[in-house]
């Protein structure tokens, strides 16, 4: 499968994950706790019976305010975790798509060395470096991989 496909079918989002990030921002907004402070302030004064022209419908100790609250507080609980699926999912696709650069950062990098080592017999220069036998190897990326499953 070509890197782009794969990073493609890793990027899928599941229908309704589009709206999610308006959805959040509006959620966690300083406008949106504003709005929901002054509701809930009108809804204790109108239901506090301050407001003579306005009966109240929902007397102290505000039941129906406590469920609507404890309705809206489930909803804002599970917008953050949709919100923390979505930001995981983002970052494993910045992750690899990191791990695919410095893969062929790290090709190109050896690449160069074994040219330079060439550069330096054809001009005689002959001197044994051990770091650089050692950066010359080819990365193996399985047992890079296989490290990386150990470590998790």
């Amino acid at each position: 499968m070509p890197r782009k496909a794969k990073i493609k079918s890793n990027n899928q989002v599941e229908r309704g994950n589009l709206e999610t990030p308006f959805v959040s921002d509006f959620l966690g907004s300083v406008w949106f706790l504003g709005i929901i402070l002054i509701l809930i302030i009108l809804y204790i004064i109108w239901n506090a019976g301050f407001i003579p022209w306005l009966h109240p419908f929902d007397p102290s100790p505000f039941n129906i305010l406590d469920t609507i609250l404890s309705v809206f507080a489930i909803i804002l609980s599970i917008t953050v975790l949709i919100s923390q699926k979505r930001q995981r999912q983002m970052e494993k696709v910045r992750e690899q798509v990191e791990f695919e650069v410095n893969v062929r950062a790290e090709t190109e990098i050896t690449k160069i060395l074994e040219m330079l080592e060439q550069v330096q017999q054809k001009l005689g220069i002959n001197t044994s470096d051990e770091d650089l036998e050692q950066m010359k190897k080819k990365l193996d990326i399985r047992k890079l991989h296989e490290r990386i499953k150990k470590s998790d």
